[in-house]
């Protein structure tokens, strides 16, 4: 299926109350088990890919984020939508750029975020925010665009000014909007509400369920790095067995050999 074919068909798994379940694979082996599970798309996620090369989220370079994104398109049939932060990039001309060299790949959708990775200034101002997104919206060509407010994540829980910012990436041309760590679902339902565009909420522990989010009518839900994690969790564990002479994690492997032997053909 062409790139264009792939975009079409991640856009239109995009419906408010009916959410696409987007799970966030780090590496060509993840992505191909997620797709022979059933998933209709994938996002790549930038911390579960930092963690495979022994880093932390933000720790990955363009060029390596680009790397990761065209071994999850090689690997599936699926759409593949890539995180790529803040683009690597400051000014909204290498904002586009980085899309744009997403877009050759044949990704279905890529996502910029507002995190400036400056500790002392987290978030960028709201009209360079915007102004990035417009970029990045002028370069995606037929690609769906997700435009991320990281207030919630950095400590700024203002919901007003979050709401503005994404207004603001709609108007810019986003086509999905995202702010992660967003957990009051009435706060979700608000932004559903109050914006034109479908909306992507995060996943996490003690938050509301899918069937929730559905009800507040979001349009996608995604897991960020927590499928990394919980395969990180079984290693740690499956490791702290064999220290302690234990061998429980011999009989924990046999189901996923037979999920990889079909996913790997």
């Amino acid at each position: 299926m062409s790139a264009e074919n792939l975009a079409e068909q991640f856009r239109a798994l995009h419906r408010p109350g009916s959410p696409l379940l987007m799970p966030n694979a780090w590496d060509t082996g993840s992505a191909k088990i997620l797709a022979e599970l059933g998933f209709a798309a994938i996002a790549s996620t930038s911390s579960g890919f930092a963690a495979t090369l022994g880093r932390h989220d933000g720790d990955i370079t363009r060029e390596e984020a680009l790397a990761n994104a065209a071994d999850l398109v090689r690997a599936v049939g699926v759409p593949v939508s890539v995180d790529l932060e803040n683009g690597y990039a400051d000014a909204p001309a290498d904002v586009a750029e980085t899309v744009s060299a997403a877009r050759e790949l044949g990704v279905a959708g890529c996502s910029i975020e507002d995190y400036t990775r400056r500790r002392e200034e987290p978030i960028y101002d709201a009209g360079l925010a915007r102004e990035r997104i417009q970029a990045a919206a002028a370069a995606a060509g037929s690609l769906v665009l997700t435009a991320r407010c990281e207030n919630y994540l950095h400590g700024r829980p203002d919901l007003h000014d979050t709401l503005a910012r994404l207004q603001g990436s709609q108007e810019a041309g986003a086509d999905v909007l995202y702010a992660p760590g967003l957990t009051d679902l009435g706060q979700i339902r608000t932004v559903c509400a109050e914006v034109d565009r479908p909306v992507n909420v995060l996943l996490v522990r003690g938050g509301p369920t899918p069937a929730e989010l559905a009800d507040a009518g979001v349009a996608r839900i995604s897991v960020g790095g927590t499928f990394a994690w919980n395969a990180l969790s079984g290693l740690i564990q499956a490791a702290r067995e064999l220290l302690a002479g234990d061998t429980a994690f011999l009989a924990r492997a046999l189901p996923a050999r037979k999920v990889i032997d079909s996913a790997f053909g």
